[in-house]
């Protein structure tokens, strides 16, 4: 029997007169009555095709299917409309609101309920019949609080089936807590006393989860001394803080859990601990991890820094990615959130045993399709993680716990209707309330630590290294120079030395590498291809959730804070900006700001803020760039870690992933006690005596290949946009050649920032007298620092062995360079006011 279930124009505009608010309960309806009606609405103003799949015209199954999701549910009709009434409803449908809302009913069932009161035939039945199964069956009762496994008796074998059930279910038909174990006994026992007797498959599955859950209770209460006292090593090659281990085995415990500590706890090492536990004990053999895409090499790195287990970093197009998942080869596979939407079908196909969806905060919002598409994923096992669960709104909480447990906070209207405040008027949300009972409800499924709750477990400075994707355009350049670098540096494997002139090549693509790891408007400032940017405001976004944080941002090139600059004002955060052009006397005013004002959140700063800073009111600093020369790094941490900082102090390196950055890790080993390092002499290696500039290249051997090998592997795929389709141009011959003059002076990272040319000076004029100026400013500089000047004096002399006088030396690569330095130094001197020269005010 097929039918379809629609209105009359005159009953729809009859509905349409008496229609039930969507937004706003009526005050003479209940809140169930309520939520029952709009279903009861919508099922009428729906066009569903419903088949009856039995031989019982009215208490039968039904295939419901809408044509407009092109979705079929299954619908049982068991409870007749009196028995609906006194709430001894048994009626069902497989749809997930059906499951979460505790109603009874959905749109679908009162669709079908619908279609039997429109037949005579059949609206009597229905009102009067009964339905009496002669099977015995155990059933997932969905209700309004939490779910139950119950018992429903029928009309053969009752007597024994009733005397059978008291060891295993109570009085009202729940099943007992103790007989989760033994259900199996309880099954056969019941199914000799009938065939017919039957454990639906929602039943038996939450059984399952049930004495799983038992079992990794039992086993942590078992290991629990062992856990606190180092069994943890035996599964990961860190040592963990307390309280990690504890997140560790909560996470093992629930099975599936939301980790929402603080930023800069340590909730990815967390994960990866409870993974490896599962893996060993609970023989877990499938691990996806759903993250940011510019957070999925990090992993990468942190699973293999930590463990044995192989990772692999799932992309490419959709037909290289399929073959991908099923690789049985690697335990972890990691992919960006924005893939799982195109992945769905095979990833759930493919079976992960764990998901770990990394900042969850990008699901908050539950109408989103990508919150959408990740709630669809399908595991026996979840780590959730995210330090922002709820930021402005209790429906973003609501929607992460979805993933976890989509029953556990009950139905979306219930759980709001009993936390929020509203205007009685305008129903506008005005606050919340009874927030202790959210918290005790999550009890066992969310952990949360603030740094002030362990914050004598802390050391007092954490270091964290976090790799980000560069855009096709930027990879573009990067490898371009790279080429360059390997093709110099062959050249010096072959000969043992390199003249001047490849010297200067060599470090002006090196450079140029480390600035388009940041961005490309650091080359040309007409173009914007960039990661680091996105990535800073997501940690910024979530260190500002935590009341009273302050940041410092350190870059060695003014351009890219002037990018963070731009950010910042677009979101209106106030901040301090420190580079080379401010001038001494404006400084303390920046300086004061930053400590006193608690709106200024931000310090940006170049290197030339790097020394002489006391910056203790933040307790966060971000290296948007690492600095060749170690005591550069440790010199901007000092400026938040020194006497005084009363909080523990957390150090962020955005570092690019597979580039130069990246390399120089490897070289350099950062370390909180590393003062120098075989690149300590950094951009000055021109200057550079025979034998330092002989440790330098061996340095540089390590770094770089026989033939260039950086891979594509890391473009991002959807996460970042470009902020303009504008091509990519390499620096031009006059570019090059200034980069070549701050080279001759070691130069290169002197802060100066470029001000806009003036529309009345001709372009070319007023390039030839900045670069002088320039040259001559950056000089100053120099001469005013007297360590650089002592290492500028060491690497311009030289002492004659024999007679032990000391003459100059002065490396050039032709007679050009000399004339532009002269020019510079005439244009100073053509700038002086002789006449007041030396003369006393």
């Amino acid at each position: 029997m097929k039918s379809k279930t629609k209105k009359s124009s005159k009953s729809l505009s009859k509905s349409k007169k008496t229609a039930i608010p969507y937004h706003r309960k009526p005050d003479h309806l209940s809140l169930d009555e309520w939520q029952i009606g709009l279903r009861r609405q919508f099922a009428g103003l729906q066009e569903f095709k419903i088949s009856n799949l039995g031989p019982d015209p009215v208490f039968s199954d039904y295939s419901v299917y809408n044509p407009q999701t092109n979705n079929t549910y299954k619908v049982a009709i068991r409870s007749n409309s009196e028995e609906i009434a006194s709430g001894k409803n048994f009626n069902f449908c497989n749809c997930y609101d059906f499951k979460t809302n505790g109603l009874g009913t959905c749109k679908h069932i009162e669709a079908v309920v619908n279609q039997i009161l429109n037949k005579k035939s059949t609206q009597s039945l229905f009102r009067k019949g009964n339905f009496q199964p002669t099977y015995s069956s155990v059933y997932l009762d969905y209700g309004s609080i939490e779910r139950k496994v119950k018992l429903r008796i029928g009309t053969e074998g009752t007597r024994r089936l009733k005397t059978l059930s008291k060891k295993y279910f109570s009085e009202g038909g729940t099943i007992k807590s103790t007989a989760f174990n033994k259900f199996e006994e309880f099954f056969i026992e019941a199914k000799n006393i009938h065939p017919s007797f039957r454990c639906y498959e929602d039943a038996l599955t939450f059984i399952f989860e049930v004495r799983d859950k038992n079992k990794r209770k039992a086993w942590i209460w078992k290991n629990q001394k062992g856990l606190d006292n180092g069994l943890l090593s035996s599964y990961i090659k860190a040592e963990l803080h307390p309280y990690q281990k504890k997140g560790v085995a909560f996470a093992v415990q629930s099975g599936r859990a939301l980790i929402a500590d603080e930023m800069g706890l340590g909730k990815t090492l967390q994960a990866i601990a409870a993974a490896e536990v599962l893996k060993k004990e609970f023989g877990i053999q499938k691990v996806l991890i759903v993250c940011p895409t510019s957070l999925k090499y990090q992993w990468k790195s942190e699973i293999e820094k930590f463990t044995d287990s192989p990772a692999h970093v799932i992309e490419g197009l959709k037909l290289k990615r399929e073959p991908q998942y099923a690789d049985d080869n690697n335990f972890y596979k990691i992919v960006g959130h924005h893939t799982v939407g195109n992945d769905l079908d095979v990833i759930n196909t493919t079976g992960f045993d764990l998901i770990i969806l990394d900042e969850a905060q990008r699901i908050k919002n539950w109408k989103a399709k990508i919150s959408q598409n990740i709630k669809k994923l399908k595991s026996e096992y979840a780590i959730v993680l995210t330090g922002t669960p709820l930021e402005n709104k209790l429906e973003e909480l609501y929607s992460v716990v979805q993933f976890i447990n989509p029953f556990r906070l009950g139905a979306l209207y219930r759980f709001l209707h009993n936390h929020q405040i509203t205007e009685t008027e305008t129903s506008k949300v005005i606050g919340y309330k009874d927030l202790n009972k959210v918290g005790d409800i999550l009890s066992d499924i969310l952990i949360r630590r603030t740094k002030k709750m362990v914050l004598r477990q802390l050391p007092d400075r954490q270091d964290k290294n976090l790799f980000v994707t560069m855009t096709d355009k930027q990879r573009e350049v990067h490898n371009e120079c790279y080429e360059t670098v390997c093709r110099l540096v062959n050249k010096w494997r072959r000969m043992g030395f390199l003249p001047e002139k490849d010297r200067q090549k060599l470090m002006i693509n090196l450079n140029m590498m480390r600035m388009v790891c940041n961005s490309t408007f650091i080359l040309d400032q007409q173009t914007r291809h960039d990661t680091k940017i996105a990535e800073l405001m997501g940690i910024l976004e979530e260190i500002f959730q935590m009341e009273g944080e302050k940041v410092v941002i350190f870059s060695q090139w003014e351009r890219m804070t002037r990018l963070v600059a731009r950010e910042l004002d677009e979101l209106g955060i106030k901040y301090e900006n420190l580079h080379g052009g401010v001038q001494s006397k404006d400084r303390k005013s920046l300086l004061d700001n930053f400590l006193k004002d608690p709106e200024c959140k931000v310090f940006l700063s170049t290197d030339a803020g790097g020394v002489g800073l006391n910056l203790q009111s933040a307790a966060y600093l971000i290296n948007l760039d690492i600095p060749w020369n170690p005591a550069v790094l440790e010199q901007r941490i000092a400026r938040i870690y020194r006497m005084g900082q009363k909080k523990k102090v957390n150090i962020i390196n955005l570092v690019s992933m597979d580039s130069i950055e990246h390399r120089m890790l490897d070289v350099l080993k950062f370390k909180s006690s590393m003062a120098e390092g075989v690149l300590d002499a950094g951009d000055d290696t021109i200057l550079m005596q025979e034998d330092r500039f002989k440790q330098f290249m061996n340095s540089m051997e390590t770094m770089v290949d026989e033939k260039p090998n950086f891979t594509e592997a890391s473009v991002p795929e959807t996460d970042f946009e470009e902020r303009n389709d504008e091509p990519y141009q390499s620096p031009s011959s006059s570019d090059k050649k200034e980069l070549d003059q701050n080279l001759q002076l070691g130069l290169f990272d002197t802060d100066i920032p470029e001000k806009p040319i003036p529309k009345s000076e001709p372009k070319a004029t007023q390039k030839t007298e900045s670069t002088g100026m320039e040259w001559v400013s950056q000089l100053a500089e120099v001469l005013g620092n007297p360590d650089r000047t002592k290492a500028m004096v060491n690497t311009l002399t030289e002492k004659d062995p024999k007679t032990g006088k000391t003459f100059l030396k002065l490396p050039v690569e032709n007679e050009q360079v000399v004339e532009d330095v002269l020019k510079g130094i005439g244009q100073l001197f053509q700038a002086i006011d002789w006449d007041k020269f030396g003369k006393k005010d």
